[in-house]
Protein backbone atom coordinates (compact mmCIF):
# COMPACT_ATOMS: atom_id res chain seq x y z
CA UNK A 1 0.00 0.00 0.00
CA UNK A 2 1.29 3.46 -0.92
CA UNK A 3 1.15 5.29 2.43
CA UNK A 4 2.25 8.79 3.39
CA UNK A 5 3.21 9.10 7.05
CA UNK A 6 2.91 12.50 8.71
CA UNK A 7 4.02 13.55 12.19
CA UNK A 8 2.61 16.87 13.39
CA UNK A 9 2.82 19.09 16.43
CA UNK A 10 1.98 22.61 17.46
CA UNK A 11 3.14 24.83 20.26
CA UNK A 12 2.10 28.18 21.67
CA UNK A 13 3.26 30.70 24.23
CA UNK A 14 -0.09 31.81 25.65
CA UNK A 15 1.37 34.93 27.28
CA UNK A 16 2.45 36.27 23.88
CA UNK A 17 -0.17 34.41 21.82
CA UNK A 18 2.66 33.33 19.54
CA UNK A 19 2.63 29.87 18.05
CA UNK A 20 4.56 27.53 15.87
CA UNK A 21 3.78 24.29 14.12
CA UNK A 22 5.85 21.61 12.47
CA UNK A 23 5.35 18.47 10.43
CA UNK A 24 7.49 15.68 9.09
CA UNK A 25 6.20 13.98 5.97
CA UNK A 26 7.54 10.61 4.89
CA UNK A 27 6.78 9.12 1.51
CA UNK A 28 8.85 6.34 0.05
CA UNK A 29 12.45 7.43 0.76
CA UNK A 30 11.67 11.15 1.01
CA UNK A 31 11.47 13.17 4.24
CA UNK A 32 9.99 16.68 4.09
CA UNK A 33 9.94 19.19 6.94
CA UNK A 34 7.18 21.80 7.08
CA UNK A 35 6.90 24.51 9.70
CA UNK A 36 5.28 27.85 10.30
CA UNK A 37 4.52 30.57 12.80
CA UNK A 38 1.44 32.53 13.82
CA UNK A 39 0.49 35.35 16.14
CA UNK A 40 -2.72 35.85 18.08
CA UNK A 41 -3.11 32.10 18.25
CA UNK A 42 -3.58 29.16 20.60
CA UNK A 43 -2.04 25.74 21.06
CA UNK A 44 -5.07 23.98 19.53
CA UNK A 45 -4.97 26.22 16.46
CA UNK A 46 -1.31 25.34 15.95
CA UNK A 47 -2.08 21.61 16.25
CA UNK A 48 -4.86 21.96 13.66
CA UNK A 49 -2.79 24.06 11.26
CA UNK A 50 0.07 21.53 11.36
CA UNK A 51 -2.32 18.80 10.22
CA UNK A 52 -4.11 20.91 7.62
CA UNK A 53 -0.90 22.25 6.06
CA UNK A 54 0.49 18.71 5.93
CA UNK A 55 -2.55 17.41 4.10
CA UNK A 56 -2.42 20.32 1.65
CA UNK A 57 1.25 19.55 0.99
CA UNK A 58 0.53 15.87 0.35
CA UNK A 59 -2.38 16.65 -1.98
CA UNK A 60 -0.30 19.16 -3.95
CA UNK A 61 3.08 17.41 -4.07
CA UNK A 62 2.46 13.67 -3.75
CA UNK A 63 0.11 12.57 -6.46
CA UNK A 64 0.01 8.83 -5.95
CA UNK A 65 -0.90 7.61 -2.51
CA UNK A 66 -3.67 5.54 -0.98
CA UNK A 67 -3.61 6.69 2.63
CA UNK A 68 -2.26 9.48 4.79
CA UNK A 69 -1.40 8.34 8.32
CA UNK A 70 -1.24 11.31 10.65
CA UNK A 71 0.55 10.81 13.95
CA UNK A 72 -0.39 13.42 16.54
CA UNK A 73 -0.08 13.82 20.28
CA UNK A 74 -3.18 16.05 20.27
CA UNK A 75 -6.32 14.33 21.49
CA UNK A 76 -8.21 17.43 20.35
CA UNK A 77 -7.15 16.83 16.73
CA UNK A 78 -7.21 13.04 16.82
CA UNK A 79 -10.85 12.99 17.96
CA UNK A 80 -12.22 15.30 15.24
CA UNK A 81 -13.04 12.40 12.87
CA UNK A 82 -14.97 10.75 15.71
CA UNK A 83 -16.85 13.99 16.46
CA UNK A 84 -17.55 15.02 12.86
CA UNK A 85 -21.18 13.89 12.68
CA UNK A 86 -22.03 15.48 16.03
CA UNK A 87 -20.31 18.72 15.07
CA UNK A 88 -22.22 18.88 11.79
CA UNK A 89 -25.58 17.96 13.34
CA UNK A 90 -25.07 20.68 15.99
CA UNK A 91 -24.17 23.14 13.24
CA UNK A 92 -20.74 23.62 14.88
CA UNK A 93 -22.36 25.16 17.96
CA UNK A 94 -21.87 24.48 21.66
CA UNK A 95 -24.73 23.52 23.98
CA UNK A 96 -25.15 27.23 24.72
CA UNK A 97 -25.55 27.93 20.96
CA UNK A 98 -22.17 29.64 20.57
CA UNK A 99 -19.85 28.76 17.69
CA UNK A 100 -17.25 26.20 18.68
CA UNK A 101 -13.68 27.40 19.02
CA UNK A 102 -11.57 27.11 15.87
CA UNK A 103 -14.65 26.56 13.70
CA UNK A 104 -12.78 27.76 10.59
CA UNK A 105 -9.99 25.22 10.95
CA UNK A 106 -12.22 22.37 12.10
CA UNK A 107 -14.52 22.81 9.10
CA UNK A 108 -11.50 22.91 6.81
CA UNK A 109 -10.08 19.73 8.35
CA UNK A 110 -13.42 17.93 8.10
CA UNK A 111 -13.64 18.82 4.40
CA UNK A 112 -10.15 17.35 3.89
CA UNK A 113 -11.03 14.22 5.88
CA UNK A 114 -14.17 13.68 3.81
CA UNK A 115 -12.28 13.94 0.51
CA UNK A 116 -9.08 12.04 1.35
CA UNK A 117 -8.28 8.70 2.94
CA UNK A 118 -6.78 9.74 6.30
CA UNK A 119 -6.07 7.76 9.45
CA UNK A 120 -5.28 9.55 12.71
CA UNK A 121 -2.97 7.83 15.18
CA UNK A 122 -2.60 9.19 18.71
CA UNK A 123 0.94 9.07 20.07
CA UNK A 124 2.24 9.80 23.53
CA UNK A 125 3.53 13.36 23.96
CA UNK A 126 6.90 14.43 25.34
CA UNK A 127 8.60 11.06 25.29
CA UNK A 128 12.16 10.74 26.50
CA UNK A 129 15.04 10.47 24.07
CA UNK A 130 16.05 6.96 23.07
CA UNK A 131 18.01 5.12 20.40
CA UNK A 132 14.81 4.56 18.41
CA UNK A 133 13.84 7.39 16.03
CA UNK A 134 10.97 9.34 17.54
CA UNK A 135 9.52 11.67 14.95
CA UNK A 136 6.87 13.05 17.30
CA UNK A 137 9.65 14.23 19.59
CA UNK A 138 11.36 15.80 16.57
CA UNK A 139 8.31 17.83 15.48
CA UNK A 140 7.72 18.84 19.10
CA UNK A 141 11.25 20.25 19.26
CA UNK A 142 10.78 22.08 15.93
CA UNK A 143 7.49 23.69 16.97
CA UNK A 144 8.78 24.77 20.41
CA UNK A 145 11.96 26.19 18.86
CA UNK A 146 9.89 28.30 16.44
CA UNK A 147 7.90 29.74 19.33
CA UNK A 148 11.03 30.51 21.36
CA UNK A 149 12.61 32.28 18.39
CA UNK A 150 9.51 34.41 17.80
CA UNK A 151 9.18 35.35 21.47
CA UNK A 152 12.88 36.27 21.59
CA UNK A 153 12.41 38.49 18.51
CA UNK A 154 9.65 40.38 20.35
CA UNK A 155 12.01 41.03 23.25
CA UNK A 156 14.88 42.12 21.01
CA UNK A 157 12.94 44.66 18.94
Amino acid sequence: MNIVEVYTDGSCNPQFKTGGWAALIFHKSEKVVLQGIATETTHNRMELIAVIESIFYVLKEIHEFELIKIYTDSQYVERIPLRTQKLISNNFKTKSSKEIQNIDLIQQLITLIESTEIEFIKVKAHQKASDTPNYNREVDKFSRKIVRQQVNKKFNT
